[in-house]
């Protein structure tokens, strides 16, 4: 079994695949550009058609190249931090929302190295919220400096999976995904355990087999 953060490479992929680095590691990595994005979810007791239980309400966001993303982008070599850099990027994407709303370091989760197609750095951040700051990020979004440009709009992530199997999260994991962000929402969905790992799996499971 490959240790974390080895490099590993597929049957027939020569390009080495991202590779698991701590916040420390990453800092350090010299001829590296950084990139930070943030899941934002909030917990609901809402339900669909008033019996599908939602749980969270997770949010991502459709970009300018017709793929899913989280909100954030590139930290430049004048931020102070990696999240002053991040904030910078939210207030731009989501509005001034983020003026007073701020990710910090207690929110960082993870971060991933790599080498091609260019040296790069990924760090993943996750916030709870509660459901009317979520509410209200949607809102303010379409007033938002990127809104129509960079960012299309904000999209739901459904937690749940109807009955004919593929509907629900399975049809959502097979929309197409910029970097390594399907990755990072299925590591954020277990890490903070906003949903069962038998659940994922089957997910994961229908969206490949569908």
């Amino acid at each position: 079994m490959a240790k974390a953060g080895q490099q590993i490479r597929a049957a027939g992929d020569e390009r080495p695949r991202p590779r698991n680095v701590s916040r420390e590691e990453a800092l350090q990595l010299e001829g590296y550009r950084h990139a930070c994005h943030v899941m934002l979810y909030a917990p609901t007791a809402a339900k669909l058609f008033d019996r599908i239980p939602i749980r969270y309400a997770v949010l991502m966001m459709m970009r300018f190249d017709g793929r899913l993303g989280f909100p954030g982008g590139f930290v430049d070599s004048q931020d102070v931090s990696l999240e002053e850099g991040l904030n910078r990027e939210l207030q731009e994407e989501l509005g001034s929302i983020f003026d007073t709303l701020k990710v910090t370091d207690k929110d960082y989760r993870s971060a991933q190295a790599r080498e091609l197609p260019q040296k790069g750095v990924t760090h993943f951040f996750t916030k709870e919220l509660k459901l009317e700051e979520l509410e209200a990020i949607e809102r303010e979004g379409v007033c938002a400096k990127d809104h129509g440009l960079e960012v299309m709009g904000l999209v739901r992530v459904p937690l749940y999976t109807l009955r004919d199997g593929f509907g629900g999260l399975p049809a959502f994991l097979s929309n197409n995904f910029i970097g390594n962000s399907k990755s990072q929402l299925l590591y954020g969905l277990r890490s903070l355990r906003l949903l069962r790992e038998d659940l994922i799996q089957d997910a994961m499971w229908s969206s490949q087999n569908s």
